[in-house]
């Protein structure tokens, strides 16, 4: 793939996504698709959605388009996550019970595994399992991590751009191409996202950015070893996996459902400590950089996919303890907040 094709499809999914986002945000306020304030939202005005409907464009379009996604894989990978950006559109218009959720996740998971993508986990019949569970639980952690004003989206950014390159190196450049205009779009969303935010992604477009990111991470590490495996999955999705391991974690030990909404996430721990929203945001997409330079070091050999797990885990770790020192619960007000398997913006 030449340059010039890379930047043309890069640079036709910033458009589609900053465009797209602008129309899509006043058609929203027309027809009064916005999230109000209530309970534990900090927000004070109500702000429109579907702003994810326009990342999932500015994404899915440019392959297509470019290069028709001949590859298989890569093509159901597209396929599956704009099924799972509708999906997400319902539900920001009209909530889905949990379970419908779920298992219109697994089946679009279950189908990227089917056209190939199989995590090498353990080597047998097991991996399909694994990597479809993998998908739906990165999906929905990514889900959860959209609770502040420009963080999902600079973390997007990063995040795929460094998975690009991973992409890249292996020989996969359609897949390296989406994630290429996954990371434009993010960009382009960007804009009008940044704090204070006059439009939202959404379910929609956090459900489709970890769908995407998941199904290629697995898709990179196809048929490698157990290191690089493990270490080519949490890496790219590393801020993602801490955020959902802090919530469980501190809402497990104060006896706090687990399905219910609140302000007890690492962006609000971060704010908590004294971090303005937009500080937040580049502090948590500084983390997904690191992480992913160190998934694009092990890919280029300059570490051992030993080392790279042994660090991705470690880090996982320490950022999902250090943060439980940072009280929050009594901002979290329990009796106005909504019991639903998502976390609302914040």
């Amino acid at each position: 793939m030449n340059t010039t094709t890379l930047l043309a499809a890069g640079t036709a999914g910033f458009a589609l996504a900053a465009g797209g986002t602008h129309i899509l945000g006043r058609l929203a306020l027309r027809w009064g698709f916005t999230d109000r304030p209530a309970g534990y939202k900090a927000h004070g005005r109500p702000v429109p959605y579907l702003g994810g409907i326009a990342i999932m464009l500015g994404t899915a379009v440019p392959p297509v388009v470019f290069l028709g996604l001949a590859d298989r894989r890569a093509g159901a990978i597209v396929i599956a996550a704009v099924v799972i950006t509708l999906l997400g559109l319902i539900d920001d218009l009209s909530p889905l019970s949990p379970l419908t959720r779920l298992a219109v996740e697994t089946v679009a998971a279950g189908a990227v595994v089917l056209s190939g993508v199989q995590a090498t986990v353990t080597g047998g019949w097991l991996d399909g399992p694994i990597t479809t569970l993998w998908i739906v639980v990165v999906a929905n952690s990514f889900n959860l991590l959209d609770n502040m004003d420009g963080a999902l989206g600079a973390i997007t950014t990063v995040s795929a751009t460094c998975l690009a390159g991973t992409a890249f190196v292996y020989a996969q450049p359609v897949v390296g191409l989406l994630l290429c205009t996954l990371a434009f779009a993010g960009l382009g969303f960007l804009l009008h996202n940044w704090a204070p935010a006059k439009v939202f992604m959404g379910d929609a477009g956090s459900l489709f950015i970890g769908f995407v990111l998941a199904s290629s991470a697995a898709l990179l590490v196809t048929g490698r070893s157990t290191e690089t495996v493990i270490a080519g999955l949490l890496l790219p999705t590393l801020v993602a996996i801490v955020d959902t391991g802090i919530v469980v974690v501190s809402r497990k030990r104060a006896g706090r459902p687990m399905m219910r909404g609140g302000n007890d996430h690492l962006s609000h721990r971060l704010r908590k400590l004294g971090l303005s929203t937009r500080l937040t945001a580049l502090v948590l997409s500084a983390t997904a950089a690191a992480a992913g330079v160190l998934d694009l070091a092990m890919t280029l050999g300059w570490i051992s996919p030993l080392i790279a797990t042994i660090s991705g885990i470690g880090a996982a770790c320490v950022l999902i303890g250090l943060p439980q020192r940072v009280r929050v619960y009594p901002s979290v007000r329990p009796e106005t907040t909504p019991a639903i398997i998502r976390e609302r913006r914040q």
